[in-house]
């Protein structure tokens, strides 16, 4: 549950009455697009008011004339899903700086520069994405935006979404050690080889490649193979 501080107006007006509730922006925006989000977390008090800055709460007669209900949770979601939430600019401003980090995790995980393969770095993406002049909406989720902001940066920056598929050979000593990380890649095959080595084919999103070598050395301490076998 979000602190009273920290958090915002969600308001509707209806049969000629006023409604207030206080929320967290970001989760209340969340669950207005229909992400699974705790309305407790929502939340910062389980109040209706007919004004919060003076503390005034809305009565039981009002909230049953307006909504056809006294339940809480079911007021609450209709403030939030048919209401309006207010920010203030500094907010909003907040809100979209942590969505563009958000997206352009996602481009540099997941795409790759068509000419080279190679994954591309953050800098090249926001340098992209202003140059495109792209308009990143701080309440949307950032992996609903990024289809329609690939179109858009797609004229200044050569890019595609891809995976990688790598084979991967783990010695003996360090199989025991590496293997849990393996098993939570998405893993195409799998074998251990008679001498105890660790032999698999893995396929992973193409912009994670030297993510997943560099925990892969680590575990190892450097004695692993890998070997990029295409991008698809």
């Amino acid at each position: 549950m979000i602190s009273l501080e920290d958090a915002v107006i969600a308001r509707i007006s209806s049969h000629g009455h006023h409604f207030e509730i206080l929320v967290d922006p970001v989760l209340a925006h969340s669950l207005r697009e229909g992400e699974n989000v705790s309305l407790d977390e929502v939340v910062a008090a389980r109040t209706v008011f007919k004004d919060s800055a003076k503390g005034e709460h809305a009565s039981e007669d009002v909230l049953k004339e307006a909504f056809q209900s006294t339940d809480f949770n079911t007021i609450a979601l209709k403030i939030i899903k048919k209401g309006e939430i207010q920010l203030t600019t500094e907010q909003r401003h907040q809100m979209q700086k942590e969505k563009k980090k958000q997206i352009i995790n996602i481009i540099c995980r997941e795409s790759i520069d068509p000419r080279t393969k190679a994954p591309h770095t953050p800098t090249r993406v926001e340098r992209a994405l202003e140059e495109a002049k792209v308009h990143v909406d701080p309440f949307k989720p950032a992996q609903r935006q990024v289809e329609e902001i690939l179109k858009k940066l797609s004229p200044v920056l050569p890019i595609r979404f891809a995976k990688a598929r790598i084979a991967i050979r783990v010695p003996a000593e360090h199989a025991g050690r590496a293997y849990g990380f393996i098993h939570d890649l998405h893993r195409l095959k799998e074998e251990w080889a008679s001498d105890g080595s660790l032999n698999a084919v893995v396929e992973i999103p193409a912009g994670m490649q030297t993510e997943i070598y560099d925990k892969m050395n680590a575990l190892t301490h450097g004695s692993v193979e890998t070997r990029l076998i295409e991008t698809v």
